[in-house]
Formats: structure tokens, sequence, C-alpha cells
């Protein structure tokens, strides 16, 4: 079943409401996924802004970014996937090993999370958090 493609959230509408509505309309384990990834990413740091971007005919709705001194990470629910997208990823330490798509790329990494398989949320806030701490040392510079 295809599901009917939404319209963009009402200009004026926060990015947090914005968000929320990305996050229904993933419905099933996606949308459950990437409100789970949300919720870590706040309790890293609660001052994280909350932004999205990137709408267009193809992805009226956008992406949902997550920023604090610039963009920490991009979340999104692909068909099979939540990919979360950290643009400076290959900058950031990674002891657990979290980052398992774009390992090749000299600036992006990603995390793909699929259906049933459990994420390790410590693991996760600390790179959330070393991230955060990258956007920070470079905003003091």
């Amino acid at each position: 079943m295809v599901k009917a493609r939404t319209s963009p959230p009402p200009k004026g509408e926060s990015a947090s409401r914005q968000i929320d509505a990305i996050i229904k309309m993933a419905g099933d384990w996606r949308g459950g996924t990437l409100s789970k990834l949300r919720d870590l990413i706040h309790e890293a740091d609660t001052s994280v802004v909350e932004e999205v971007k990137w709408k267009k005919p193809s992805n009226p709705m956008g992406v949902p970014v997550w920023a604090d001194n610039g963009i920490i990470c991009i979340g999104e629910a692909l068909k099979n996937a939540v990919r979360l997208t950290f643009p400076k990823g290959a900058q950031v330490k990674d002891p657990k090993k979290l980052f398992n798509k774009r390992l090749v790329s000299k600036t992006v990494r990603a995390i793909d999370f699929h259906d049933g398989v459990a994420m390790d949320e410590a693991a996760l806030k600390a790179l959330f958090l070393e991230a955060m701490g990258l956007n920070k040392s470079k905003a003091r510079d």
C-alpha cells in the first residue's frame, strides 16, 4: 500500500511540531525509532535546537535536523531503516563503532537502524555529546 504524500506543514509551524508530523507520517517501527532517537538527543543535551530543512517537491515535509553551534545530525525514515547522518562524523570519535554507513567519506558518517535491532542508548548519547562538543569547539575557534 502506498501512502499518500502529505503537503508541507503550514508556514510558521514550529520545527518541533513539524518533526512530530514527520515521525507520525513515518508510522510503524520507523516512527518509533526516530522518536526514540530524538529523545536520546535531547537527553544528551537539552540545549539542542530542532530544525526542519531541505523541503522540496519530492519531500515536502523536509528532514529533521538537530543542531547546537552547527548541525549535529540529520534524521530520516527510509524504506527499510532509520538513518542518522552526522555531517562531521568523520571527526567524531566512535569507540563503540556505531557508524555503519558512509564509512569512506572524508566528512560524513551515518548510522542505519533496522527493525528489531536494539540500540546502545548509552553509546549513542556519548556519540551525540562528542558531536556537540566538536561543534562547540569549532564555534570557539
